[in-house]
């Protein structure tokens, strides 16, 4: 197996992980979104298009082999999960007060960790692979 093709391999199992992630948390959302969450002003809103938006970016990481997607899971990610966390503080996010507790609570948040991590390190492997290895 050639260099090229190992990295191939490796940017395949990472989009794929990465892809399932983002559509794992906006499913999560969408069913929250169902559940109740559409009736608040700001944050119902915003868990529509979370769920929306990440069913699309998971998509476009499968099917565009390009750094945007990737960077859009990232950014992803890291909206997310900073809305969570910004929701578990006293002051709330619009008025949502959250705790750590509950399986799509742990679902979300691990599935935005991962998402961070593999969106950076598919970022990582595709720049290394474009970059031209010099010949001994």
């Amino acid at each position: 197996m050639s260099w090229h093709t190992g990295t191939q391999a490796a940017s395949d199992v990472l989009r794929a992980l990465l892809s399932a992630c983002v559509m794992l948390n906006a499913v999560v959302h969408l069913d929250l979104w169902a559940d109740g969450m559409n009736t608040l002003e700001v944050v119902g809103p915003a868990f529509l298009l979370n769920g929306v938006a990440g069913l699309v970016l998971g998509v476009l990481v499968l099917v565009w082999r390009h750094w945007l997607p990737l960077l859009g899971a990232v950014g992803f990610g890291v909206a997310t999960l900073a809305a969570f966390l910004i929701s578990t503080t006293p002051g709330g996010f619009f008025g949502v007060h959250e705790q750590w507790v509950g399986i799509p609570v742990w679902l979300s948040a691990i599935s935005e960790i991962a998402a961070i991590v593999l969106g950076v390190a598919a970022l990582v492997v595709e720049r290394r692979a474009a970059v031209p290895v010099p010949s001994r």
